[in-house]
């Protein structure tokens, strides 16, 4: 009997080795899946996380992004055959999906405490004389840059990530475990390295500039109010529930302490290297000072190179090397006796404001710009700086010919953050906010609750005519080709086009003669227009440039409700039924289809064969629920809304936005709105829990 299991074994082995040998040809690639899908499987987190680690930790990526998104999207495949296989660690859970209903408070085990802050040399020099009386030796710095986040304490037990809390008070936080697996350059599971059983790594998150730049093109093209800056976006995100969103903002962390029961390391400097070798993402720019003259070097040289970097820091960190020599300088009652951190002073300069321009967006957001005497601040010429709207106007008291101080700090774009008013003329007048639009001359309207004015006359406002067509030949929306925003502004100069749909009756025999246009380049216009109209149905719904809806959501819309007739005849409480749809998106849909000129341009666009509904994919996985409708609604565990519908209909079930006689059953989750219930108790519709769904997939 053993020697046959040995000969079985041996047997599984060789096929095992033949199939791998044979892998490039599909049907053995599919056979290697099927017959060994756990060994698959782990391969494939092995293989994934290590092209994670070259790229977010080392920033050398070995494969083209196609070929990493085939590898994950193998493994989300043989994880929804195989869910028995399925990791919380594996490399398909940092798109997230998980909802967290409430954040759990968590005690530290180590009290996370606050760095002593100095913006003066001479108080460094101090820091540095107590230092060196209290050793009485030789002993050495190390800097690091301080990054301007959301600080973490991250624990890890087996090389397996557990745990993740936020600061707090220092002494407990909010745990946003599910949110910071989503962070690709923290690694979910160790693989190598001489790290404790049990462990905690603590740094910063940090939002990068050029997501954080992203997120307010978006939010500008919609209408919405911009963030205020990367670290307050930072921690709005780290706190947000759905860690599927969390995901898409692509935070990043550096992480630069580690504590644990036993100290396996002699210096800080040994630390952040131990840190890099098990997989960990430390600080890349740090400098080993030997005198207080070193260290005030390394911050002359940040104070300026600052701005070149990806991301915003407030200062830099001195910390003694020698653990040692740390646990002998101990602690205050706040901070301890061995680190420092020196913060830069916002860079700040006087100079005057010349005028206030308001310009109109494609929404018809009224952004007042202050146009400002020339003056360098942080290496560039600043002429202009954006004064938001009129209740920033009214803070500042702002009067015509004022001297203003204006700053970047951790900004990108100037700010004017106060009046020289030593320099105030004696007969200047108050600056006023506009009434009516500088473009078109209607009156501005400001709605409750909202920071802006807006142009009401969407339709007779050149900018915004001129703006809402750019936005629909835009990449993300209808990638035009051919067709660039100085294209647009000739076409309705000349009076060719007035609204998007304009776009499609445009003949070749009317570009030719505009400035600048030979037969090729019409002949491009003509053929890019053409193409567009394969563009899917969600990309078609975000390019009608309705206010508040963004490329998120219009592909959450149109996932929900399929076509452009659902959608324009859609009611509110249909529409705050999908995920992430509120109050002010939902009003702003139907304010927009209720206008028959939107609804005009919208019967134009399907004449001219753009695709008005969602081609849906055949991704089912079983018909388990075959010829059953539901209906979703509230907040769940282990689904988001959109997944579970999602799941509803890879099972052969179709989903129902709306509760009626056809409903077959109603799946209720926390917050479910009450409308719903009575409606379903009403009908005899059968209310279902989570768990209970769950149940009828298997």
């Amino acid at each position: 009997m053993l020697f046959i299991q040995i000969h079985f074994l041996d047997c599984l082995t060789i096929v095992q080795k033949l199939i791998k040998i044979n892998f490039m040809f599909k049907a053995n690639y599919n056979l290697y899946n099927v017959m060994f899908p756990q060994i698959r499987i782990e391969e494939l987190t092995k293989l994934i996380e290590q092209h994670n680690h070259n790229y977010y930790q080392l920033s050398a990526p070995t494969i083209t992004d196609y070929d990493f998104d085939m590898l994950i999207k193998e493994l989300i495949d043989l994880e929804k055959q195989y869910p028995e296989f399925l990791s919380p660690n594996s490399p398909s859970q940092r798109v997230g999906g998980t909802i967290t209903k409430e954040f759990k408070t968590i005690v530290h085990k180590y009290p996370m405490l606050s760095l002593g802050n100095t913006y003066s040399r001479e108080e460094l020099f101090d820091f540095d004389m107590r230092v060196q009386k209290a050793l009485a030796g030789e002993y050495e710095y190390v800097c690091e840059l301080k990054y301007d986040g959301v600080a973490i304490g991250i624990t890890y037990e087996n090389g397996v990530l557990k745990r993740a809390v936020t600061r707090g008070d220092g002494l407990q936080g909010d745990e946003v475990t599910a949110n910071v697996r989503t962070i690709k350059s923290i690694p979910l599971k160790l693989n190598i390295g001489n790290f404790p059983q049990e462990f905690e790594v603590r740094g910063e998150i940090i939002m990068p500039r050029k997501v954080f730049d992203a997120i307010n093109k978006e939010k500008e093209e919609i209408g919405d109010a911009p963030l205020a800056n990367p670290r307050n976006s930072a921690s709005g995100t780290l706190k947000m529930q759905d860690s599927s969103v969390v995901a898409k903002r692509k935070l990043d962390c550096f992480l630069y302490f580690l504590y644990s029961e036993n100290q396996i390391f002699e210096t800080h400097e040994q630390s952040l290297n131990g840190l890099h070798q098990w997989g960990f993402k430390p600080p890349y720019i740090i400098k080993k000072c030997k005198t207080i003259e070193d260290v005030y070097e390394f911050i002359d040289t940040w104070d300026k190179k600052r701005f070149e970097l990806d991301f915003d820091i407030d200062g830099i960190v001195i910390k003694v090397n020698s653990y040692a020599q740390q646990r002998a300088l101990g602690f205050t009652a706040k901070s301890p006796r061995w680190a420092i951190s020196y913060k830069f002073k916002a860079e700040q300069v006087s100079t005057q404001l010349l005028s206030i321009q308001y310009q109109v967006g494609r929404t018809g957001a009224i952004t007042p710009v202050a146009n400002l005497s020339p003056v360098q601040l942080a290496g560039t010429t600043v002429k202009r700086a954006s004064l938001h709207n009129a209740d920033i106007i009214d803070a500042l008291n702002l009067h015509e010919n004022d001297f203003v101080f204006v700053e970047k700090g951790g900004e990108i774009i100037p700010k004017i953050n106060g009046v020289d008013l030593e320099k105030r003329q004696g007969n200047s007048s108050k600056i006023k906010y506009i009434k009516d639009c500088p473009e078109c001359n209607t009156m501005l309207v400001r709605e409750e609750g909202e920071a802006n004015h807006y142009c009401p006359n969407e339709d007779g406002c050149p900018p915004q005519i001129v703006g809402k067509m750019a936005h629909f030949i835009s990449r993300k929306a209808m990638n035009i080709d051919g067709v660039g925003e100085e294209a647009i502004e000739l076409f309705y100069k000349n009076g060719l086009v007035t609204n998007i749909a304009d776009l499609f009756a445009l003949k070749k025999e009317q570009i030719l003669p505009l400035e600048r246009m030979a037969e090729k380049s019409a002949q491009n216009i003509i053929e890019g227009i053409d193409a567009s109209k394969t563009i899917s149905f969600e990309r078609v719904l975000f390019a009608l440039g309705i206010r508040h809806v963004g490329e998120t959501v219009a592909k959450k819309i149109a996932k929900s409700l399929k076509n452009i007739d659902a959608v324009s005849i859609a009611t509110r409480e249909q529409l705050l039924e999908i995920d992430e749809i509120g109050d002010k998106i939902a009003d702003s849909i139907i304010k927009y289809f209720a206008e028959p000129k939107h609804q005009e341009i919208i019967a134009r666009l399907k004449n001219f064969g753009l695709q008005m509904q969602i081609i849906e994919s055949n991704n089912q996985v079983s018909d388990v629920l075959g010829g059953k409708t539901f209906v979703v609604s509230g907040v769940f565990l282990d689904y988001s809304r959109d997944g579970i519908k999602d799941v509803i209909e890879q099972y052969g079930g179709k989903v129902l936005s709306a509760i009626s006689a056809k409903t077959n059953f109603l799946v209720a989750g926390d917050k479910m709105g009450p409308e719903k219930l009575k409606k379903a108790e009403k009908l005899g519709v059968k209310i279902i829990s989570e768990n209970e769904f769950t149940s009828m997939l298997k």
